[in-house]
């Protein structure tokens, strides 16, 4: 369906709910026109939310909904998982707080797959916590990959900044043993049809940056950018894929420089996140690229230390929903565009020998 006779469905999975999660959420959606843009479906408990809310002081009516199917265009859906009350500690994980965000995920991720939500927005999760109660991954990117079966990219975005990593969560030991031409090569190839398909931009600028401080200093300070980096790079430029570098990090970051670039690939999570929160502080969003299907999240945590006091900045999870509809919206228009351009088919020539035209698909 064309995204202009469309309301797009945002599933939204809730996090650990002792954390900042159900406050973002509410906060996000308390605009009663917001249902004008999208239709929310929030994977979660309505007597938790009842709950929150009254402490946050947020006069907002659910749509209370035992399947997606049930979910109405103008409302607030909230799909019940629990329907029993749930013991809030605000500011602490607790066994049931986690396990509420696992539920929450999984039911959401398995609505995306089935096509009954759109794009999906998650809330912050307690990384530690959820290991502990079996949860295989150290975030959401591995968990995605899992479950689509398909390489991801941990990629950070504002209008003005985009910003992925090469690796995720892994200690910064084995950054170096997790990097490779072939691996680097893949992402930029991801990182650019990215840009192509879900934030048309036609034709991609895309900066690299070195592993060693100084990008190795012509190999004084390691070698990764000699034999591995900078091979990459020039592989991908002679295929016509616009990318540059390898760049020091610690000089990077200057307006000036990236801006001159549509998006960063960094080799390690602190090299990209830490300059990308604070140059776009509460504006960020967490977009795992490279997926067939589309999800975002915030760019911070589930924020214990001020989870209860109603002082949670709503901003970076608004901008996450948008964000979702908007790459969603591209990708179809993308779609759209690409199934309707020019198809060849067979003329004949002067000469009696059929050759191929193009002419403008039906498709």
């Amino acid at each position: 369906m064309s995204p202009k006779n469309h309301k797009v469905r945002v599933g939204i999975s809730i996090g650990d709910f002792n954390g900042i999660g159900p406050e973002i959420i509410m906060k996000s959606l308390k605009d009663k026109t917001i249902t004008d843009f999208f239709t929310p479906i929030i994977f979660g408990s309505g007597k938790l939310f009842t709950y929150q809310k009254n402490i946050f002081k947020l006069n907002l009516n659910f749509n209370y909904i035992t399947e997606t199917s049930q979910a109405q265009n103008g409302k607030l859906n909230m799909l019940n998982l629990v329907k029993d009350n749930s013991n809030v500690e605000l500011g602490k994980p607790t066994e049931e707080s986690t396990r509420m965000a696992i539920d929450s995920l999984e039911a959401a991720t398995e609505a995306l797959m089935n096509g009954e939500i759109d794009v999906l927005v998650t809330a912050p999760i307690n990384k530690d916590e959820m290991v502990k109660m079996g949860f295989k991954h150290a975030g959401h990117t591995g968990y995605f990959e899992e479950k689509f079966n398909k390489k991801g990219l941990m990629f950070l975005v504002t209008d003005g900044l985009k910003v992925a990593v090469s690796t995720h969560h892994i200690p910064i030991s084995q950054v170096a043993e997790n990097i490779s031409k072939e691996k680097i090569k893949k992402q930029i190839k991801a990182l650019n049809q990215t840009l192509i398909e879900d934030f048309s931009i036609s034709k991609p600028k895309i900066a690299v940056l070195g592993l060693n401080p100084h990008s190795g200093d012509g190999g004084v300070i390691g070698n990764e950018e000699i034999e591995i980096i900078s091979p990459a790079i020039k592989e991908l430029s002679d295929q016509g894929i616009l990318a540059f570098g390898p760049f020091p990090a610690d000089s990077f970051f200057q307006p000036n420089k990236y801006q001159s670039f549509d998006a960063v690939l960094a080799m390690y999570h602190d090299q990209g996140l830490a300059p990308f929160k604070t140059l776009a502080y509460e504006e960020g969003v967490n977009y795992t690229a490279g997926l067939p299907f589309i999800r975002t999240s915030p760019d911070h945590g589930v924020a214990y230390d001020i989870a209860g006091k109603n002082i949670a900045d709503e901003q970076s999870f608004m901008e996450a929903i948008f964000m979702a509809i908007k790459i969603f919206n591209n990708r179809s228009d993308y779609k759209e565009m690409m199934s309707n351009r020019l198809q060849p088919r067979r003329m004949p020539s002067d000469n009696g020998i059929d050759e191929d035209l193009p002419v403008e698909s039906d498709m």
